[in-house]
């Protein structure tokens, strides 16, 4: 495996297998993995590419001009789009057979379930409760969701539900009590992982959301002031009865869909090489690795997708999202109810599209066609990286110390069965680590080994297109925050000095600040 920079296994005494991540705790249930995550297959670099990476990845010291190859966060896979399809583009790098193989993912994302019987089979086995029809309802031209208007049905925003549990209550389901220091959850005993706004003829929504805020005003140098508002979320008309009295809720906007193959292919040991649990040296940046169980692979793995990093592969993660949000099987999520509980007997006894020849409802061929939708969605290129407000922004923005998280650059695997994705100088601007982020995110519930205020640290890559391509501007894991700088202020715990030295910015400054992040 290339290691560009030292791993950190003889400080926090993780063992490094590929992708595959296993604590000593773990090394005795004989849970250790292969060499590298199958569908990677990496390979070594050469020489020469390893001196390339070297010298791509040295920290920027020179903030007169943009580095070279800035303008193309996702290297030669990068596009060159600035509208509101930016983010619905497939790799620049894909051949013909892969851009075939893409559309038709793409027409499966899109997709329109109805329910069952029906007589287009490839498409019914909707719900019976679900969140929306098509994963495209949630991820708005593969950009981000957002909190419902008033008296809107959210479709890009969903509670996730779960309740603490002791270790021994989950025995060994998907792996979890296996992984070391982990905390074990289970679904609410009725209404499950997820909460459901829809649902079939004959059956209820489980609830119906409404949000109220409080409004927090916030000084800033030079005289001005800033408006946040936080949220407060409301279950009214529960269907099902009470929640039960320990179940969490956390509210997820659904994320930006770009260079996630990019971020799949970065190495393992590059993300964990930045890991500091114990902030060993003093800076007061923690970053954790989150590990979490595959279900593709059935064996622990690094988290890399979610808002805490709880999902470790695409594949993973799409077969997740069928089966909460839209209430379809795959060979990894089998139940043609989706997220409906035993307590939900209409649900569970109502038909299912998984009754027919294809078994599931989406088959592997559909889920792996979906999964690599996932993973060719390109990254837009930059805008103006060489603007001099831009570039001042930039040297702002690791003045105060915003790049301690959002790291800029990495060099994806050596992957010759993935050219797309092979090799390539990308421009995140994201640890993939969990940060705790303080009282004022926190969720208080935890996820793995993500605790009630910890979340991975979102990459920036496309930010400043959000609003173009999404129709609005939301940001941070439930999208309270409608502009770059509310979502700066609510950042606190590790991140609360950078948050302070940005309020104490002068305005130009700020403004700068702004200005580069939107040029991302």
């Amino acid at each position: 495996m290339w290691r560009y920079k030292r791993p950190p296994a003889a400080r926090n005494g993780w063992l490094l297998a590929g992708l595959s991540l296993i604590g000593p705790a773990a090394s005795g249930h004989g849970l250790i993995g292969a060499d590298a995550d199958p569908h990677l297959a990496p390979a070594p670099p050469s020489a020469a590419q390893a001196v390339r990476a070297a010298t791509a990845l040295r920290p920027v010291r020179d903030f007169s001009g943009p580095e070279p190859f800035e303008a193309n966060p996702a290297g030669a896979a990068t596009v060159r789009r600035a509208d509101k399809q930016a983010f619905a583009q497939p790799a620049a790098t894909l051949d013909f057979e892969s851009e075939l193989d893409f559309r038709t993912g793409k027409s499966l994302f899109e997709k329109l379930w109805v329910s069952s019987p029906s007589s287009t089979l490839a498409s019914d086995g909707l719900g019976p409760l679900y969140n929306a029809r098509a994963c495209e309802s949630c991820h708005i031209r593969d950009g981000r969701g957002h909190p419902p208007a008033q008296g809107e049905v959210p479709v890009g925003l969903v509670l996730h539900l779960s309740r603490p549990v002791v270790a021994e209550a989950v025995g060994g389901e998907a792996g979890v009590a296996r992984i070391p220091d982990t905390h074990p959850i289970a679904p609410d005993p009725v209404y499950g992982r997820q909460l459901q706004t829809r649902a079939l003829r004959g059956l209820s929504p489980e609830y119906r959301l409404s949000i109220s805020h409080d409004t927090i005003e916030i000084p800033l140098a030079g005289g001005a002031r800033a408006t946040l508002r936080a949220p407060h979320y409301h279950l009214n008309d529960l269907s099902y009865g009470p929640l039960a009295a320990d179940t969490m809720i956390s509210p997820r906007a659904a994320p930006q869909m770009i260079g996630l193959g990019l971020l799949e292919a970065i190495p393992a040991a590059d993300i964990l090489a930045q890991a500091d649990p114990e902030d060993g040296d003093g800076d007061g940046i923690s970053g954790r690795a989150n590990i979490v169980w595959s279900m593709t692979y059935q064996r622990p793995m690094l988290g890399r997708f979610g808002h805490k990093a709880a999902q470790p592969s695409l594949r993973d993660q799409s077969a997740r999202a069928f089966a909460d949000d839209l209430g379809i099987s795959t060979p990894l999520l089998t139940a043609g109810w989706g997220d409906c509980t035993a307590a939900q007997a209409a649900c569970r006894s109502a038909p299912h599209g998984d009754a027919d020849a294809r078994v599931f409802e989406v088959d592997a061929t559909g889920l792996d066609l979906v999964t690599r939708y996932a993973r060719n969605l390109s990254v837009p290129a930059r805008r103006n990286p060489g603007d001099p407000q831009v570039l001042r922004g930039k040297q702002v923005f690791h003045d105060t110390g915003c790049n301690a998280c959002h790291r800029a650059k990495f060099i994806t695997h050596v992957l010759p069965e993935q050219p797309a994705q092979s090799f390539q100088l990308i421009w995140p601007y994201s640890d993939m680590l969990l940060h705790d982020m303080g009282p004022g995110l926190a969720d208080n519930r935890p996820e793995g080994r993500a605790t009630g205020q910890e979340w991975r640290t979102a990459p920036l890559w496309g930010i400043g297109l959000t609003e173009t391509v999404s129709g609005q501007a939301s940001f941070l894991h439930d999208g309270r925050a409608h502009t770059l700088l509310e979502a700066i202020l609510w950042h606190g715990g590790e991140a609360q000095p950078h948050r302070d030295r940005v309020i104490a910015l002068p305005p130009a400054d700020r403004t700068a600040l702004i200005r580069f992040l939107e040029s991302l």
